[in-house]
């Protein structure tokens, strides 16, 4: 199936800073040089910020882990996870079509989606609240129909229940997800067979975490309690008093739609990436270290800076903003300097010394040490 970026698109993209904290411990979690494997996560939560993945979030991500955008781009188009168009502010709603739901009614629900929602998948209610589509297998067999929301599986579903669902939704309850007709799990629709005798709590565990953790319709903002993160230093889940954690209140629709295909205008909220001019403007006085001595332009043909192992196209021109043009330049760096570097690369911070830049740049200089061509 071809997945293309949705055509209305946001100018920019920012993780809000609870969100920044948690993506920059995520890439600790992977060796030095192989920052890429946490692109998923990345774009997940880019994801769950905004509730559609943006081309701008993509090249945010991208940028983080330095790597080429297409390379993002292929990840975020290959899984189908990620919505590449606005969904719903308030849910998306993804129904199970595969064999079981299908001769169990799925059917039906998809008929609710197109009465109450709209008649398209991924096309967004004249509200702005809900978006559907119709999805492979979502492995709740036993359960069937059954959609998924959000984070969670609701199950055992009707077209009546369902129906319900989305206007609890609508007016802004979080209906406890799990199965709808009264079941704890998966047991039999006539009753236990195998231990009878159990007297369980209302919710099996899934559920009930959920219900906890205040997390079936709210999507991830950084706010959440901490799971098991080892590398974070934490090592167990707090205790929360479900009574005392807060909701997700609907977002405003994110989108107008404009015609019955779903397209609109998306505005764009959040704040715009600062330009590598305005880091260089103020970055005199920032971060530990010393300054080195920038140029204002290039002695003559300026070097290539991407041959140097970590800088890539961005990381070039942020340079060249500095004031840093050549290889010799790097070689000459001393310590506090290249401390003064490492710590005013916006977004690459520490990049010069991981990657050993000095020593690079003095074997691309040559005997040029100071841009005079003499040794």
């Amino acid at each position: 199936m071809l997945r293309r970026l949705h055509p209305e698109q946001p100018d920019s993209f920012a993780f809000t800073p609870d969100n920044q904290k948690w993506a920059e411990a995520q890439i600790t979690k992977y060796p030095e040089g192989r920052q890429a494997s946490a692109i998923i996560p990345l774009l997940w939560r880019a994801q769950e910020q905004e509730g559609w993945l943006t081309r701008a979030a993509i090249e945010h991500v991208a940028q983080m882990l330095d790597m080429a955008y297409i390379r993002a781009l292929e990840v975020a188009t290959f899984y189908f996870m990620f919505q590449l168009q606005p969904v719903g502010s308030v849910a998306h709603i993804q129904i199970c079509g595969t064999t079981s739901c299908m001769i169990c009614g799925a059917e039906d629900l998809v008929a609710v989606c197109r009465e109450k929602i709209a008649k398209r998948p991924h096309q967004l209610s004249a509200d702005g609240k809900f978006s559907w589509e119709e999805v492979e297998c979502l492995g709740a067999c036993a359960n069937a129909p059954m959609a998924q929301i959000g984070k969670d599986y609701y199950e055992d579903l009707t077209a009546e229940s369902f129906a319900k669902l989305l206007d609890d939704m609508a007016a802004g309850k979080v209906p406890a997800p799990g199965p709808q007709n009264g079941r704890f799990a998966s047991e039999p629709l006539g009753g236990v067979t195998t231990l009878a005798d159990f007297t369980g709590e209302d919710q099996n565990a899934s559920v009930a975490l959920a219900d906890r953790l205040g997390d079936t319709l709210k999507r991830i903002d950084g706010t959440e309690v901490p799971l098991i993160t080892p590398w974070q230093g934490v090592d167990k889940v707090k205790p929360v008093d479900s009574k005392t954690i807060k909701r997700r209140e609907p977002k405003p629709a994110m989108v107008t739609p404009v015609d019955d295909t779903g397209a609109s205008k998306q505005a764009a909220t959040a704040k715009p990436k600062a330009k590598p001019e305005a880091v260089a403007k103020g970055a005199e006085d920032a971060g530990n270290g010393t300054r080195p001595e920038m140029l204002k332009k290039a002695k003559g043909k300026a070097d290539d800076l991407k041959q140097i192992k970590g800088v890539g196209p961005k990381l070039e021109k942020m340079l060249n903003a500095l004031g840093v043009h050549h290889y010799w330049q790097i070689a000459n760096w001393s310590d506090e300097e290249l401390a003064w570097v490492d710590d005013n690369l916006e977004g690459f911070r520490g990049r010069a010394s991981r990657d050993d830049w000095v020593a690079q740049a003095k074997a691309l200089a040559g005997d040029d040490k100071d841009g005079s061509g003499r040794t």
